[in-house]
């Protein structure tokens, strides 16, 4: 039987080469006068930011205001600055450009220009009550999927812990999917950016919230990166990075109407702790995860399989769904993904670790039942290997 489900989906997608040059008209035909690019300072080195700046400029946005301190595992005092300067500025749209870090802080300075308080306040799901100015979204890895969803995801700086403030009320109201914004990518970022997307459509599909649609979003998602993940890697092949993009969207999809589990608990706990890349943590993580939740739902597990194209005729569920977990430790050596000894974690942090995973506001999600002694048990098989 179906669960009972929900499905929305608030923000506007367009893709094709060049879309980016549409930002302009976007927002001019919504009337907006004063535009925040957030941003990060990589990406303004790189030249992507000019790319923006350009297109507002020749559509009737010569002074672009551009907010470029977002780091990775955005901060809830970075955020607090992008408000202030938006304020300041009389801000009545946002753009973001980047990774999940630059659209979460959008997202996060959107609610405050329309709610005020502090970003903490709206930790949660609903607590927003104002919907956000207008938010274009211009991603420019293959992973987040953040572009379409209607979470925020913001270190709190003075508990030293990753919050999710959640509402449609802060989705982007479009999103313009643009290959050629990933010319400058690096290899080892498309595969980071990459797994996270196969993360967030493996835990989408597999979550106890999940419905029809998220699962037909998740298995698409997970046959479209099994397929072009590492053409786009190794060949930096402009096709597979056009279908990266677009995975990591449809992965988007499902994850934002399902939930995250137990893979996004722990790499989150990651995140919070040692400042880890939100893919590389994903990464690192997803095969002990998979391994754990598999004997909970083997069926589920078994399409994964055959999503990535590892499922021969005579295989049984059960080892179908070996043959996903295998392929995924396969697909992590294959991509070069550090071990989780390699990425610095402490064996004295493995139950702070371990603690903060059961505490992670999506655990209930999760295909197992998962409390803080599997994950530390998980924790200490990853250091092993």
């Amino acid at each position: 039987m179906l669960n009972n489900f929900e499905f929305m989906l608030p923000t506007t997608v367009r893709c094709g080469r060049g879309i980016h040059r549409e930002v302009g008209k976007e927002l001019a035909a919504r009337g907006k006068k004063r535009v925040l690019l957030v941003t990060d300072k990589g990406l303004a080195a790189a030249g992507i930011v000019d790319k923006i700046t350009a297109a507002l400029a020749e559509n009737g946005y010569p002074e672009v205001d551009i907010f470029d301190e977002v780091e990775p595992n955005p901060r809830d005092t970075t955020v607090h600055r992008g408000y202030a300067r938006a304020r300041e500025k009389g801000t009545d749209a946002l753009v973001a450009v980047g990774g999940g870090s630059s659209m979460d802080t959008a997202k996060a300075i959107g609610v405050l220009l329309a709610n005020g308080g502090v970003i903490k306040d709206y930790e949660g799901l609903g607590k927003v009550s104002i919907e956000i100015p207008t938010l274009i979204a211009l991603p420019t890895t293959v992973g987040t999927g953040s572009e379409v969803t209607f979470w925020a995801v913001i270190k709190d700086t003075k508990e030293n812990y990753k919050m999710s403030v959640g509402s449609p009320l802060i989705a982007p109201k479009l999103a313009l999917l643009d290959p050629d914004l990933l010319d400058t990518l690096p290899p080892a970022i498309i595969a980071a950016t990459g797994m996270d997307a196969l993360t967030h459509a493996i835990e989408g599909y597999t979550a106890t919230v999940a419905g029809p649609v998220t699962d037909a979003c998740g298995l698409y998602a997970i046959e479209m990166i099994a397929k072009n993940l590492l053409p786009a890697v190794y060949a930096g092949d402009p096709d597979a990075k056009e279908n990266m993009l677009v995975a990591s969207m449809i992965a988007g999809i499902c994850f934002g109407n399902s939930d995250i589990g137990g893979c996004h608990c722990v790499s989150e706990a990651l995140g919070s702790l040692y400042d880890t890349p939100h893919g590389i943590a994903n990464a690192v993580m997803l095969p002990y995860i998979m391994e754990y939740n598999r004997l909970a739902n083997t069926a589920k597990f078994a399409r994964v399989a055959a999503a990535l194209s590892v499922r021969a005729e005579n295989m049984s569920e059960w080892e179908a769904a070996r043959a996903a977990v295998e392929c995924v430790k396969r697909l992590n050596e294959d991509l070069a993904i550090p071990k989780l000894r390699e990425i610095g974690v402490k064996t004295e942090d493995l139950d702070e670790l371990a603690m903060r995973s059961a505490t992670n506001v999506s655990v209930d999600s999760n295909t197992r039942k998962v409390g803080k002694e599997e994950f530390l048990a998980m924790f200490r098989k990853a250091m092993e290997d």
